[in-house]
């Protein structure tokens, strides 16, 4: 993905705009689109700012507050595999996906890892 254009390219252009020159004639001078000076143009009269959006998003984490707090209490209460507890999470009304449970539990340093002594004793 690109980065923004300069705070300086877009003063300038609007500079330009404000002196009477129109987006095709300082697009070409600039070696932008047309589109950019329309848009910054727009974004300076509706939010005040030239100062570029911020790219990408953020989205908060599903599995936080009580469900968080519900997962650490059964993963302490035993073995399970992160399929099982999303499953487990969607019986409970919490849609979701075994990588997302995966997150959780490396982000907690949770882990219940299998050893040889928990299969039994008829297993190789």
């Amino acid at each position: 993905m690109t980065a923004p254009y300069s705070m300086d390219l877009r003063e300038r252009a609007l500079a330009r705009k404000d002196a009477g020159e129109t987006n095709r004639e300082i697009a070409a001078a600039l070696r932008i689109s047309a589109s950019c000076v329309s848009k910054w143009t727009k974004r300076k009269r509706e939010t005040g700012s030239l100062a570029p959006a911020q790219i990408g998003g953020y989205k908060p984490r599903t599995l936080c507050g009580d469900c968080a707090d519900w997962l650490r209490a059964r993963i302490a209460a035993g073995p399970f595999t992160l399929r099982g507890l999303a499953a487990e999470l969607t019986e409970r009304g919490i849609k979701t996906h075994p990588r997302a449970v995966w997150v959780f539990v490396h982000a907690e340093g949770l882990s219940f890892k299998k050893n040889r002594a928990a299969r039994g004793a008829g297993a190789p």
